[in-house]
Protein backbone atom coordinates (compact mmCIF):
# COMPACT_ATOMS: atom_id res chain seq x y z
CA UNK A 1 0.00 0.00 0.00
CA UNK A 2 1.35 3.49 -0.96
CA UNK A 3 0.02 7.09 -0.23
CA UNK A 4 1.60 9.83 -2.82
CA UNK A 5 3.16 13.02 -0.66
CA UNK A 6 3.12 16.55 -1.85
CA UNK A 7 6.19 16.67 -3.03
CA UNK A 8 7.58 13.87 -5.70
CA UNK A 9 7.69 11.08 -4.12
CA UNK A 10 6.25 7.80 -3.07
CA UNK A 11 5.98 6.38 0.80
CA UNK A 12 4.59 3.11 1.83
CA UNK A 13 1.47 3.03 3.42
CA UNK A 14 2.17 0.20 5.79
CA UNK A 15 5.09 2.55 7.07
CA UNK A 16 2.54 5.05 8.15
CA UNK A 17 0.07 2.29 9.36
CA UNK A 18 2.72 0.74 11.55
CA UNK A 19 3.12 4.83 12.96
CA UNK A 20 -0.65 4.72 13.95
CA UNK A 21 -0.70 1.40 15.68
CA UNK A 22 2.81 2.25 17.52
CA UNK A 23 2.66 2.26 21.28
CA UNK A 24 3.06 6.32 22.07
CA UNK A 25 3.79 7.58 25.20
CA UNK A 26 1.08 10.66 26.22
CA UNK A 27 1.86 13.92 26.90
CA UNK A 28 -0.29 17.45 28.58
CA UNK A 29 -0.36 19.93 26.19
CA UNK A 30 1.63 21.88 29.24
CA UNK A 31 4.44 19.29 28.93
CA UNK A 32 5.25 20.25 24.90
CA UNK A 33 4.87 23.79 25.67
CA UNK A 34 8.18 23.65 27.55
CA UNK A 35 10.06 22.13 24.62
CA UNK A 36 9.84 26.16 22.52
CA UNK A 37 13.78 26.65 21.42
CA UNK A 38 14.85 26.13 18.20
CA UNK A 39 17.55 23.14 20.35
CA UNK A 40 14.37 21.51 21.63
CA UNK A 41 11.38 21.71 19.35
CA UNK A 42 7.63 20.20 20.05
CA UNK A 43 4.66 21.05 18.39
CA UNK A 44 1.44 19.36 18.15
CA UNK A 45 -1.07 18.56 15.20
CA UNK A 46 -4.30 17.09 16.28
CA UNK A 47 -3.56 15.35 19.06
CA UNK A 48 0.36 14.39 17.46
CA UNK A 49 3.37 15.12 19.57
CA UNK A 50 6.00 15.77 17.05
CA UNK A 51 9.69 16.32 18.02
CA UNK A 52 11.39 18.67 15.19
CA UNK A 53 14.44 19.40 16.60
CA UNK A 54 16.35 17.66 14.41
CA UNK A 55 14.38 18.68 11.19
CA UNK A 56 14.28 22.36 11.82
CA UNK A 57 17.03 23.43 9.87
CA UNK A 58 15.83 21.05 6.90
CA UNK A 59 12.36 22.27 6.83
CA UNK A 60 11.49 23.86 3.26
CA UNK A 61 10.09 27.19 4.75
CA UNK A 62 13.30 27.36 7.00
CA UNK A 63 13.66 27.04 10.58
CA UNK A 64 12.38 30.17 11.65
CA UNK A 65 8.50 29.12 10.90
CA UNK A 66 8.94 26.27 12.96
CA UNK A 67 10.29 28.59 15.28
CA UNK A 68 7.38 30.63 15.87
CA UNK A 69 5.26 27.85 17.05
CA UNK A 70 7.38 25.49 19.20
CA UNK A 71 5.68 24.30 22.25
CA UNK A 72 1.85 25.51 20.43
CA UNK A 73 -0.68 23.81 19.05
CA UNK A 74 0.48 24.28 15.04
CA UNK A 75 -2.68 22.55 13.27
CA UNK A 76 -4.05 25.52 11.84
CA UNK A 77 -0.73 26.91 10.70
CA UNK A 78 0.15 23.20 9.47
CA UNK A 79 -3.23 23.00 7.04
CA UNK A 80 -3.06 26.56 5.96
CA UNK A 81 0.01 25.41 4.42
CA UNK A 82 0.30 21.97 3.56
CA UNK A 83 -1.44 18.76 2.00
CA UNK A 84 -2.20 16.23 4.27
CA UNK A 85 -0.09 14.14 2.62
CA UNK A 86 3.16 15.88 4.34
CA UNK A 87 2.02 14.80 7.29
CA UNK A 88 1.62 11.24 6.50
CA UNK A 89 5.02 11.21 4.97
CA UNK A 90 6.61 12.83 8.32
CA UNK A 91 4.40 10.89 10.44
CA UNK A 92 6.55 7.66 10.85
CA UNK A 93 9.94 9.53 11.97
CA UNK A 94 9.44 12.38 13.80
CA UNK A 95 6.00 11.23 15.84
CA UNK A 96 6.68 10.70 19.21
CA UNK A 97 3.46 10.93 21.38
CA UNK A 98 -0.36 11.75 21.45
CA UNK A 99 -1.91 14.88 24.18
CA UNK A 100 -3.32 12.78 26.94
CA UNK A 101 -7.42 12.10 27.10
CA UNK A 102 -7.75 13.41 23.67
CA UNK A 103 -9.05 11.94 20.56
CA UNK A 104 -8.22 13.16 17.12
CA UNK A 105 -10.11 15.41 15.51
CA UNK A 106 -8.96 15.17 11.84
CA UNK A 107 -9.88 12.06 10.04
CA UNK A 108 -6.80 10.90 7.63
CA UNK A 109 -8.41 8.04 5.02
CA UNK A 110 -7.38 4.86 4.43
CA UNK A 111 -6.80 3.79 0.69
CA UNK A 112 -10.53 3.40 -0.88
CA UNK A 113 -12.25 5.49 1.39
CA UNK A 114 -15.20 7.21 0.51
CA UNK A 115 -15.09 10.69 1.28
CA UNK A 116 -17.62 12.76 3.43
CA UNK A 117 -17.09 15.84 1.73
CA UNK A 118 -20.00 17.04 0.62
CA UNK A 119 -20.65 16.33 -3.41
CA UNK A 120 -17.66 14.49 -3.63
CA UNK A 121 -19.02 11.26 -4.45
CA UNK A 122 -21.70 10.76 -6.73
CA UNK A 123 -25.22 10.85 -4.87
CA UNK A 124 -25.70 7.40 -4.79
CA UNK A 125 -22.27 6.80 -2.80
CA UNK A 126 -23.66 9.54 -0.54
CA UNK A 127 -26.63 7.91 1.02
CA UNK A 128 -29.09 8.66 -1.62
CA UNK A 129 -31.53 6.69 -3.44
CA UNK A 130 -30.63 5.59 -7.40
CA UNK A 131 -33.15 4.12 -9.88
CA UNK A 132 -29.84 3.23 -12.03
CA UNK A 133 -27.16 1.77 -9.61
CA UNK A 134 -27.18 -1.76 -7.21
CA UNK A 135 -25.04 -3.27 -5.27
CA UNK A 136 -22.52 -4.28 -7.93
CA UNK A 137 -22.24 -1.05 -9.12
CA UNK A 138 -20.97 -0.56 -4.85
CA UNK A 139 -18.71 -3.33 -5.17
CA UNK A 140 -17.05 -2.52 -8.17
CA UNK A 141 -16.09 1.35 -7.41
CA UNK A 142 -14.80 0.07 -4.00
CA UNK A 143 -12.58 -2.73 -6.22
CA UNK A 144 -11.17 0.28 -8.47
CA UNK A 145 -10.67 2.93 -5.61
CA UNK A 146 -8.49 0.71 -3.83
CA UNK A 147 -6.44 -0.69 -6.89
CA UNK A 148 -5.68 2.69 -8.14
CA UNK A 149 -4.55 3.77 -4.46
CA UNK A 150 -2.42 0.85 -4.26
CA UNK A 151 -1.08 0.14 -7.58
CA UNK A 152 -1.39 3.30 -9.69
CA UNK A 153 -0.91 6.50 -7.89
CA UNK A 154 2.87 6.12 -7.24
CA UNK A 155 3.63 5.34 -10.56
CA UNK A 156 1.42 8.73 -11.41
CA UNK A 157 3.23 10.61 -8.54
CA UNK A 158 6.41 10.12 -10.37
CA UNK A 159 4.94 10.35 -13.94
CA UNK A 160 2.79 13.01 -13.82
CA UNK A 161 6.44 15.61 -13.77
CA UNK A 162 8.66 13.45 -15.58
CA UNK A 163 6.67 12.45 -18.67
CA UNK A 164 7.57 9.32 -18.23
CA UNK A 165 5.62 6.62 -20.27
CA UNK A 166 3.64 4.38 -18.08
CA UNK A 167 5.23 0.99 -17.77
CA UNK A 168 4.80 -2.23 -19.09
CA UNK A 169 4.39 -3.64 -15.97
CA UNK A 170 1.63 -1.40 -14.71
CA UNK A 171 -0.56 -1.94 -17.66
CA UNK A 172 -0.54 -5.59 -17.63
CA UNK A 173 -1.53 -5.52 -13.73
CA UNK A 174 -4.48 -3.03 -15.18
CA UNK A 175 -5.30 -5.80 -18.00
CA UNK A 176 -5.12 -8.60 -15.25
CA UNK A 177 -7.24 -6.46 -12.82
CA UNK A 178 -9.78 -6.05 -15.65
CA UNK A 179 -9.21 -2.15 -15.95
CA UNK A 180 -9.27 -1.89 -19.69
CA UNK A 181 -11.90 -4.48 -19.86
CA UNK A 182 -13.77 -2.16 -17.95
CA UNK A 183 -13.60 0.56 -19.94
CA UNK A 184 -14.74 -0.49 -23.70
CA UNK A 185 -17.90 -1.48 -22.03
CA UNK A 186 -20.41 -4.95 -22.37
CA UNK A 187 -19.77 -7.06 -24.97
CA UNK A 188 -18.73 -10.46 -25.62
CA UNK A 189 -15.27 -9.31 -25.77
CA UNK A 190 -15.65 -10.07 -22.14
CA UNK A 191 -16.46 -13.16 -21.40
CA UNK A 192 -14.13 -14.10 -24.01
CA UNK A 193 -10.90 -12.62 -22.27
CA UNK A 194 -12.67 -14.24 -18.73
CA UNK A 195 -13.18 -17.48 -20.18
CA UNK A 196 -9.36 -17.42 -21.45
CA UNK A 197 -8.01 -16.30 -18.49
CA UNK A 198 -6.87 -13.14 -19.94
CA UNK A 199 -8.46 -11.38 -17.05
CA UNK A 200 -11.03 -11.21 -14.33
CA UNK A 201 -13.23 -8.04 -13.81
CA UNK A 202 -13.14 -5.78 -10.76
CA UNK A 203 -15.00 -6.50 -7.46
CA UNK A 204 -15.72 -10.07 -9.16
CA UNK A 205 -18.25 -8.41 -11.63
CA UNK A 206 -19.29 -11.22 -14.09
CA UNK A 207 -19.00 -10.54 -17.56
CA UNK A 208 -23.08 -11.08 -17.99
CA UNK A 209 -23.67 -8.43 -15.34
CA UNK A 210 -21.53 -6.03 -16.82
CA UNK A 211 -23.15 -2.73 -17.79
CA UNK A 212 -22.53 0.61 -19.12
CA UNK A 213 -22.85 2.17 -15.56
CA UNK A 214 -20.08 0.24 -14.87
CA UNK A 215 -17.90 1.30 -17.54
CA UNK A 216 -18.91 4.73 -16.61
CA UNK A 217 -17.24 4.23 -12.86
CA UNK A 218 -14.57 2.71 -14.31
CA UNK A 219 -13.48 6.36 -16.49
CA UNK A 220 -14.68 8.06 -12.94
CA UNK A 221 -12.14 6.22 -11.28
CA UNK A 222 -9.37 7.08 -13.72
CA UNK A 223 -9.70 10.74 -13.69
CA UNK A 224 -10.38 10.86 -9.60
CA UNK A 225 -6.91 11.51 -8.57
CA UNK A 226 -5.63 14.81 -9.84
CA UNK A 227 -3.05 13.15 -12.02
CA UNK A 228 -4.78 14.41 -15.79
CA UNK A 229 -2.28 13.71 -18.19
CA UNK A 230 -0.94 10.31 -16.31
CA UNK A 231 -5.25 9.36 -16.42
CA UNK A 232 -5.23 9.61 -20.28
CA UNK A 233 -1.97 8.21 -20.52
CA UNK A 234 -3.49 5.13 -19.08
CA UNK A 235 -5.70 3.92 -22.04
CA UNK A 236 -6.88 7.00 -23.60
CA UNK A 237 -5.98 5.82 -26.90
CA UNK A 238 -7.75 2.37 -25.94
CA UNK A 239 -11.12 3.47 -25.12
CA UNK A 240 -11.58 5.29 -28.63
CA UNK A 241 -8.72 2.87 -30.66
CA UNK A 242 -9.87 -0.50 -30.02
CA UNK A 243 -13.98 -0.35 -29.98
CA UNK A 244 -13.76 0.20 -34.16
CA UNK A 245 -11.47 -3.53 -34.05
CA UNK A 246 -14.35 -5.58 -31.88
CA UNK A 247 -17.32 -3.66 -33.54
CA UNK A 248 -15.74 -3.76 -37.34
CA UNK A 249 -12.96 -5.70 -37.75
CA UNK A 250 -12.85 -8.91 -38.91
CA UNK A 251 -13.41 -12.39 -36.48
CA UNK A 252 -9.37 -13.35 -37.78
CA UNK A 253 -8.27 -9.50 -36.32
CA UNK A 254 -10.81 -9.42 -33.25
CA UNK A 255 -9.50 -12.92 -32.03
CA UNK A 256 -5.96 -11.98 -32.19
CA UNK A 257 -5.75 -8.11 -30.98
CA UNK A 258 -8.59 -7.95 -27.97
CA UNK A 259 -6.95 -10.13 -26.07
CA UNK A 260 -3.53 -8.31 -26.78
CA UNK A 261 -5.13 -5.19 -25.98
CA UNK A 262 -6.97 -6.03 -22.83
CA UNK A 263 -4.72 -7.59 -21.28
CA UNK A 264 -2.11 -5.27 -21.22
CA UNK A 265 0.66 -6.28 -23.33
CA UNK A 266 -0.27 -4.11 -25.86
CA UNK A 267 -1.10 -0.78 -27.01
CA UNK A 268 -3.72 0.74 -29.09
CA UNK A 269 -4.70 4.82 -30.05
CA UNK A 270 -7.19 6.05 -32.39
CA UNK A 271 -5.21 8.23 -35.62
CA UNK A 272 -8.06 10.65 -37.02
CA UNK A 273 -7.07 14.28 -36.65
CA UNK A 274 -4.53 15.32 -39.40
CA UNK A 275 -2.63 19.19 -39.39
CA UNK A 276 -5.48 20.17 -41.38
CA UNK A 277 -8.11 17.85 -40.76
CA UNK A 278 -9.76 17.86 -36.83
CA UNK A 279 -13.94 18.17 -36.61
CA UNK A 280 -14.01 18.29 -40.83
CA UNK A 281 -13.17 14.54 -40.78
CA UNK A 282 -13.61 14.58 -44.43
CA UNK A 283 -10.95 16.83 -45.55
CA UNK A 284 -8.03 14.08 -44.25
CA UNK A 285 -5.15 13.59 -46.67
CA UNK A 286 -3.76 10.28 -45.41
CA UNK A 287 -4.03 7.64 -48.51
CA UNK A 288 -4.34 3.89 -48.36
CA UNK A 289 -3.24 2.75 -52.48
CA UNK A 290 -4.03 -0.90 -53.09
CA UNK A 291 -0.94 -2.97 -54.29
CA UNK A 292 -1.88 -4.54 -57.80
CA UNK A 293 -1.83 -8.06 -56.48
CA UNK A 294 -4.86 -6.62 -54.20
CA UNK A 295 -3.59 -8.21 -50.92
CA UNK A 296 -2.31 -4.80 -49.10
CA UNK A 297 -2.52 -1.00 -48.75
CA UNK A 298 0.56 1.20 -49.12
CA UNK A 299 -0.26 3.87 -46.66
CA UNK A 300 1.16 7.18 -46.88
CA UNK A 301 0.08 10.67 -44.37
CA UNK A 302 0.30 12.65 -41.14
CA UNK A 303 -1.98 12.16 -37.73
CA UNK A 304 -1.60 14.96 -35.39
CA UNK A 305 -2.79 15.46 -31.78
CA UNK A 306 -2.94 11.28 -31.23
CA UNK A 307 -3.01 10.92 -27.67
CA UNK A 308 -1.00 7.72 -26.82
CA UNK A 309 0.54 7.72 -30.32
CA UNK A 310 4.34 7.71 -28.80
CA UNK A 311 4.00 4.26 -27.48
CA UNK A 312 1.09 2.35 -29.37
CA UNK A 313 1.81 -0.84 -31.13
CA UNK A 314 -1.93 -0.59 -33.04
CA UNK A 315 -3.38 2.40 -34.62
CA UNK A 316 -6.81 2.24 -35.55
CA UNK A 317 -6.24 4.98 -38.81
CA UNK A 318 -8.60 7.09 -40.82
CA UNK A 319 -7.61 7.18 -44.41
CA UNK A 320 -8.48 7.73 -47.75
CA UNK A 321 -8.88 4.92 -50.45
CA UNK A 322 -10.31 5.17 -54.17
CA UNK A 323 -13.65 4.21 -52.80
CA UNK A 324 -13.80 7.33 -49.88
CA UNK A 325 -12.93 7.40 -46.12
CA UNK A 326 -11.98 4.04 -44.73
CA UNK A 327 -10.91 2.85 -41.18
CA UNK A 328 -7.84 0.50 -41.02
CA UNK A 329 -5.63 -1.20 -38.42
CA UNK A 330 -2.20 -0.45 -38.67
CA UNK A 331 0.60 -2.39 -36.57
CA UNK A 332 4.00 -0.25 -35.84
CA UNK A 333 6.05 -1.00 -38.64
CA UNK A 334 8.45 0.00 -40.56
CA UNK A 335 7.40 3.33 -41.92
CA UNK A 336 5.53 4.21 -39.06
CA UNK A 337 7.27 7.12 -36.87
CA UNK A 338 5.86 8.28 -34.03
CA UNK A 339 6.98 11.83 -32.16
CA UNK A 340 6.35 13.51 -29.45
CA UNK A 341 4.18 16.82 -29.40
CA UNK A 342 4.80 19.28 -26.49
CA UNK A 343 1.46 20.21 -25.16
CA UNK A 344 0.04 21.81 -21.51
CA UNK A 345 -0.56 17.75 -20.81
CA UNK A 346 2.58 15.85 -19.48
CA UNK A 347 4.65 14.01 -21.83
CA UNK A 348 3.73 10.90 -20.17
CA UNK A 349 0.22 11.47 -22.33
CA UNK A 350 2.14 10.04 -25.37
CA UNK A 351 0.67 12.92 -27.31
CA UNK A 352 2.08 12.29 -31.05
CA UNK A 353 2.44 13.13 -34.77
CA UNK A 354 2.55 10.50 -36.70
CA UNK A 355 4.01 9.70 -39.67
CA UNK A 356 3.28 6.53 -42.14
CA UNK A 357 5.65 6.27 -45.25
CA UNK A 358 4.64 3.64 -47.32
CA UNK A 359 3.53 1.55 -44.61
CA UNK A 360 2.09 -2.08 -46.04
CA UNK A 361 -0.80 -2.82 -44.15
CA UNK A 362 -2.72 -6.12 -44.99
CA UNK A 363 -6.10 -5.58 -46.59
CA UNK A 364 -7.74 -7.97 -43.55
CA UNK A 365 -7.29 -4.70 -41.69
CA UNK A 366 -10.29 -3.01 -42.74
CA UNK A 367 -12.00 -2.26 -39.93
CA UNK A 368 -15.73 -1.99 -41.72
CA UNK A 369 -16.08 -2.01 -45.71
CA UNK A 370 -13.99 0.49 -47.68
CA UNK A 371 -14.87 3.89 -48.33
CA UNK A 372 -17.32 2.73 -44.69
CA UNK A 373 -15.14 4.76 -43.03
CA UNK A 374 -17.55 7.84 -41.77
CA UNK A 375 -19.92 5.17 -40.38
CA UNK A 376 -17.13 3.58 -38.11
CA UNK A 377 -15.99 7.13 -37.12
CA UNK A 378 -19.50 8.42 -36.51
CA UNK A 379 -20.20 5.17 -34.45
CA UNK A 380 -17.01 5.55 -32.34
CA UNK A 381 -17.70 9.11 -31.80
CA UNK A 382 -21.00 8.80 -29.49
CA UNK A 383 -18.64 6.49 -27.21
CA UNK A 384 -15.69 8.33 -27.15
CA UNK A 385 -17.70 11.64 -26.37
CA UNK A 386 -19.65 9.86 -23.25
CA UNK A 387 -16.32 8.80 -22.07
CA UNK A 388 -15.00 11.91 -22.04
CA UNK A 389 -17.98 13.32 -20.20
CA UNK A 390 -17.56 10.61 -17.28
CA UNK A 391 -13.88 11.98 -17.51
CA UNK A 392 -14.68 15.21 -17.04
CA UNK A 393 -17.66 15.38 -14.85
CA UNK A 394 -15.59 12.87 -12.50
CA UNK A 395 -12.55 15.75 -12.36
CA UNK A 396 -14.54 18.39 -12.02
CA UNK A 397 -16.03 16.75 -8.84
CA UNK A 398 -12.47 16.62 -7.02
CA UNK A 399 -11.79 19.93 -8.00
CA UNK A 400 -14.86 20.83 -6.16
CA UNK A 401 -13.88 18.72 -3.47
CA UNK A 402 -10.37 20.42 -2.78
CA UNK A 403 -12.42 23.96 -3.21
CA UNK A 404 -14.73 22.66 -0.35
CA UNK A 405 -12.02 21.52 1.86
CA UNK A 406 -9.65 24.72 1.40
CA UNK A 407 -12.65 26.67 1.74
CA UNK A 408 -13.08 25.33 4.81
CA UNK A 409 -9.75 25.44 6.63
CA UNK A 410 -8.46 28.43 4.71
CA UNK A 411 -8.93 31.15 7.59
CA UNK A 412 -8.90 35.41 5.94
CA UNK A 413 -9.58 38.42 8.43
CA UNK A 414 -10.07 35.83 11.36
CA UNK A 415 -12.91 33.92 9.78
CA UNK A 416 -12.93 30.68 7.63
CA UNK A 417 -13.04 31.59 3.47
CA UNK A 418 -16.84 29.97 3.58
CA UNK A 419 -17.96 32.18 6.01
CA UNK A 420 -17.88 34.76 2.97
CA UNK A 421 -20.97 34.85 1.34
CA UNK A 422 -18.95 35.11 -2.50
CA UNK A 423 -17.10 32.14 -1.96
CA UNK A 424 -20.50 30.55 -0.68
CA UNK A 425 -22.12 31.29 -4.01
CA UNK A 426 -19.12 30.45 -6.31
CA UNK A 427 -19.69 26.57 -4.37
CA UNK A 428 -23.05 26.64 -5.31
CA UNK A 429 -22.67 27.68 -8.87
CA UNK A 430 -19.92 24.99 -9.49
CA UNK A 431 -22.37 22.23 -7.65
CA UNK A 432 -25.14 22.92 -9.18
CA UNK A 433 -23.48 23.12 -12.87
CA UNK A 434 -21.92 19.70 -11.68
CA UNK A 435 -25.19 18.27 -10.41
CA UNK A 436 -27.10 18.93 -13.37
CA UNK A 437 -25.17 17.35 -16.16
CA UNK A 438 -24.01 14.80 -14.26
CA UNK A 439 -27.41 13.80 -14.09
CA UNK A 440 -27.94 14.23 -17.27
CA UNK A 441 -24.83 11.87 -18.18
CA UNK A 442 -26.17 9.20 -15.71
CA UNK A 443 -29.57 9.44 -18.05
CA UNK A 444 -27.94 9.16 -21.21
CA UNK A 445 -25.86 6.00 -19.41
CA UNK A 446 -29.07 4.43 -18.79
CA UNK A 447 -30.64 4.88 -22.20
CA UNK A 448 -27.42 3.27 -23.66
CA UNK A 449 -27.85 0.25 -21.32
CA UNK A 450 -31.36 -0.58 -22.84
CA UNK A 451 -30.36 0.40 -26.80
CA UNK A 452 -28.25 -1.36 -29.01
CA UNK A 453 -25.32 -0.22 -31.17
CA UNK A 454 -27.11 1.21 -34.07
CA UNK A 455 -29.85 2.44 -32.03
CA UNK A 456 -27.34 4.55 -29.81
CA UNK A 457 -26.20 5.74 -32.97
CA UNK A 458 -29.36 6.93 -34.01
CA UNK A 459 -30.74 8.57 -31.28
CA UNK A 460 -28.09 9.46 -28.50
CA UNK A 461 -25.59 11.20 -31.06
CA UNK A 462 -27.65 14.49 -30.11
CA UNK A 463 -27.96 14.48 -26.19
CA UNK A 464 -24.30 12.92 -26.38
CA UNK A 465 -23.00 16.04 -27.91
CA UNK A 466 -25.09 18.41 -26.29
CA UNK A 467 -24.38 16.78 -22.75
CA UNK A 468 -20.63 17.25 -23.81
CA UNK A 469 -21.24 20.78 -24.53
CA UNK A 470 -22.44 21.50 -21.21
CA UNK A 471 -19.85 19.33 -19.53
CA UNK A 472 -16.88 21.35 -20.93
CA UNK A 473 -18.79 24.68 -20.38
CA UNK A 474 -19.59 23.68 -17.06
CA UNK A 475 -15.76 22.72 -16.39
CA UNK A 476 -14.76 26.32 -17.74
CA UNK A 477 -17.09 27.15 -14.89
CA UNK A 478 -15.40 25.11 -12.15
CA UNK A 479 -11.97 25.75 -13.02
CA UNK A 480 -12.33 29.46 -13.14
CA UNK A 481 -14.23 29.68 -9.35
CA UNK A 482 -11.45 27.24 -7.85
CA UNK A 483 -8.81 29.06 -9.29
CA UNK A 484 -10.64 32.46 -7.32
CA UNK A 485 -11.30 30.41 -4.24
CA UNK A 486 -7.46 29.31 -4.21
CA UNK A 487 -6.15 32.24 -5.48
CA UNK A 488 -1.99 31.84 -6.04
CA UNK A 489 -2.06 28.09 -5.18
CA UNK A 490 -4.36 27.03 -8.12
CA UNK A 491 -1.56 28.66 -10.02
CA UNK A 492 0.81 26.77 -8.24
CA UNK A 493 2.04 23.11 -9.52
CA UNK A 494 2.68 21.29 -6.33
CA UNK A 495 1.36 21.83 -2.86
CA UNK A 496 -2.20 22.98 -1.43
CA UNK A 497 -3.10 24.01 -4.84
CA UNK A 498 -1.65 20.98 -7.01
CA UNK A 499 -4.80 19.90 -8.10
CA UNK A 500 -6.60 23.07 -9.35
CA UNK A 501 -3.63 23.85 -11.27
CA UNK A 502 -3.48 20.82 -12.78
CA UNK A 503 -7.37 21.23 -14.02
CA UNK A 504 -7.45 24.67 -15.07
CA UNK A 505 -3.84 23.52 -17.26
CA UNK A 506 -5.79 20.90 -18.91
CA UNK A 507 -9.83 20.93 -18.95
CA UNK A 508 -9.78 22.28 -22.44
CA UNK A 509 -8.62 19.07 -24.00
CA UNK A 510 -12.47 18.24 -23.44
CA UNK A 511 -13.77 20.98 -25.00
CA UNK A 512 -11.91 20.25 -28.37
CA UNK A 513 -10.98 16.53 -28.30
CA UNK A 514 -14.08 14.33 -29.90
CA UNK A 515 -15.34 17.43 -31.35
CA UNK A 516 -14.99 21.29 -29.87
CA UNK A 517 -17.91 22.80 -28.05
CA UNK A 518 -18.84 24.73 -31.53
CA UNK A 519 -19.36 21.51 -33.73
CA UNK A 520 -21.46 19.78 -30.30
CA UNK A 521 -23.65 22.93 -30.09
CA UNK A 522 -24.17 22.50 -33.77
CA UNK A 523 -24.72 18.53 -34.07
CA UNK A 524 -26.89 18.37 -31.04
CA UNK A 525 -29.46 21.08 -32.83
CA UNK A 526 -28.67 19.60 -36.26
CA UNK A 527 -30.24 16.04 -34.64
CA UNK A 528 -32.64 17.36 -33.07
CA UNK A 529 -34.28 19.28 -36.14
CA UNK A 530 -34.30 16.06 -38.09
CA UNK A 531 -36.94 15.43 -35.08
CA UNK A 532 -39.15 18.32 -35.50
CA UNK A 533 -42.64 17.85 -36.90
CA UNK A 534 -43.55 20.18 -39.59
CA UNK A 535 -47.06 20.28 -38.00
CA UNK A 536 -45.71 21.91 -34.67
CA UNK A 537 -46.42 25.74 -34.95
CA UNK A 538 -46.84 28.22 -32.26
Amino acid sequence: LWLHTAGKTTIPFLTYVSSMTKEYKTYSREDVAKHNTPKDLWIIIDNDVFDLTTFADMHPGGAYSLVEVAGQDATEQFYGLHRQEVLIKYMPKFKIGTIANEQPKIEIPAPGTLSKVPYAEPSYWLNFKSAYYKESHLRFRAALRKFYQEVVVPEAVASEDSGKNPSSELFQKMGKFGVWASRVGPGPWLQMCVDAGVLTLPGGIKPEEFDYFHEQIAHEENHAWGYPSFADSLGAGLVIGLPPVFNFGPDALRMKVVPEVLSGKKRICLAITEPTAGSDVARIRTTAQRTPDGKHFIVNGIKKWITNGTYADYFSTAVLTENGISMLLIERSEGVETTQIKTSYSACAGTSLITFDNVKVPVENLLGKEGGGFQVIMFNFNHERWYINSSVIRAARLVIEESFKWANQRKVFGKPLIAQPVIRNKLATMISQLESVHNWHENITYQMCNMTYKEQAKHLAGPIALCKFATTRMATLVSDNACQILGGRALTKTGLGRVIEGFQRTFKYGSILGGSEEIMADLGIRMAIKGMPPSAKL
